[in-house]
């Protein structure tokens, strides 16, 4: 295969939302740092929240973001509590995955706290070809050919060949 072919993790974000102001924000950045070893950022809600009853600027979930060999050690851990299994529908058009954990607890190596309560988070993986930079530099910007955008059906190949996880839905 061209190496321009390539697919690999541009980054792995994970953000837990909590949708109310609290204390609970301050427990879901603590578990976010302790599952990544990375620092977290609180994310604010912004000027669609007013339907929620919420005005802008509060505190109300957190997240971070982790690339190179990091993301892949906490991929394998978050498989592993998804028991290696994820659905073709957690693929969007462009070949990125998001899935959901419903309790931390299931995560190998994470142990309950008291502090924290049960807590459940959200996990997107952005995947690339070499040279997707073109569309995020700032100068002279590109959309992404056709034959060089990422199908669901080629990142779900690679989680399998990658991860070694079961997919339902996809033709093997």
């Amino acid at each position: 295969m061209n190496e321009m072919e390539q697919i690999q993790i541009h980054k792995v974000t994970v953000n837990i939302g909590i949708g109310e102001v609290g204390e609970d924000v301050q427990k879901a950045a603590n578990l976010v740092e302790r599952l990544t070893g990375s620092t977290a950022v609180k994310t604010q809600s912004g000027d669609d929240a007013k339907g929620f009853g919420l005005r802008s600027g509060l505190d109300i979930g957190a997240m971070t973001t982790l690339r190179g060999e990091d993301a892949y050690d906490l991929l394998e851990r978050l498989f592993d509590a998804r028991e290696d299994n994820i659905h073709i529908n957690n693929f969007d058009d462009q070949g990125n995955l998001s899935f959901g954990i419903g309790e931390y607890i299931n995560i190998p190596g994470i142990e309950y706290d008291p502090d924290i309560g049960m807590m459940g988070l959200e996990v997107a993986v952005t995947l690339e070809r070499p040279g997707f930079r073109v569309k995020r530099r700032k100068e002279d910007s590109r959309e992404i050919g056709q034959d060089h955008r990422i199908t669901p059906q080629e990142a779900a190949n690679y989680m399998i060949d990658q991860f070694g996880v079961d997919i339902d839905g996809v033709e093997q």
